[in-house]
């Protein structure tokens, strides 16, 4: 399975998985921070493109270590869904769509720092990425990477055409995401099984390491089956028992709560 075929760097705090595709190179950083999070570094012909940053400070120390280890020209950071960790790569450029830097200086994605930061304190980098390039829907290259950009409600949404790849928020095939209601749930389906037309070789994510198709196909059932229950249950408790009951191994709790409370707002 390709999603396995990687090197694994052990570093201090994350580990590091490395995919190697003969002209590019995929950087695959596991933070193992309180939220899980993935950090991914695309490498060609002596260029670096990071993707997303991490947002506790001793990953952006970290990740950044790693990456000045690679001898690389950083062309820059990709800023998508976390807006947050501005003291990584600070001196570098920074790239995103309009709609997502305003989606971190001030929608959503500001009011989950400032969630994080009340969580987390003073190991947590609150700080938000000033944006200075902006991307525009469609090709993009960076250096000599090229990157599809997608724009989407919270951020965008990446294609790497070179390894055939895409990288979204969030996917998890064993774990419960945020679902913000049955139209939530619809989009993230068709989204989804575009993904099976297209047929690419890995899913990037920002909360969960590189998967495939085999674990898209995976979401799509719990994505339909939520409907299913939601439609059948009266009440928010009936609905998170009987979720917790079918996925009892799943994780992310914490997810199926606002995903609970999407469904049965009162």
């Amino acid at each position: 399975m390709k999603k396995n075929n990687f090197e694994t760097i052990k570093l201090e705090k994350g580990e590091m998985h490395v995919y190697d595709f003969g002209a590019v190179k995929l950087h695959a950083y596991k933070t193992n921070d309180f939220l899980e999070d993935e950090v991914y570094v695309v490498e060609k012909n002596g260029n670096v493109v990071v993707i997303e940053s991490p947002c506790f400070f001793d990953n952006c120390k970290e990740l950044e270590k790693y990456v000045c280890s690679l001898n690389a020209n950083v062309c820059g950071v990709l800023v998508s869904y976390h807006a947050a960790g501005a003291s990584f790569m600070e001196n570098e450029k920074k790239f995103a769509t309009k709609n997502a830097d305003e989606y971190g200086h001030n929608g959503g994605g500001k009011a989950l720092i400032d969630s994080f930061t009340n969580s987390f304190g003073e190991i947590f980098d609150n700080s938000i990425h000033e944006i200075t390039d902006y991307l525009s829907e469609g090709k993009n290259f960076i250096g000599d990477i090229e990157f599809d950009i997608i724009d989407t409600k919270e951020g965008f949404d990446i294609v790497i055409p070179e390894i055939n790849a895409v990288y979204t928020h969030m996917l998890g095939h064993d774990c419960h995401s945020i679902v913000a209601g049955k139209g939530h749930a619809e989009n993230m389906i068709k989204e989804l099984e575009n993904y099976l037309v297209k047929g690419y070789d890995l899913i990037l994510t920002s909360h969960y390491t590189p998967e495939d198709l085999k674990d898209v196909k995976t979401k799509i059932a719990y994505l339909e089956d939520l409907i299913q229950i939601a439609n059948s249950c009266k009440t928010a408790e009936e609905f998170k028992t009987k979720v917790q009951t079918k996925y009892s191994q799943y994780s992310g709790q914490n997810y199926l709560d606002m995903t609970t409370n999407f469904f049965f707002q009162s």
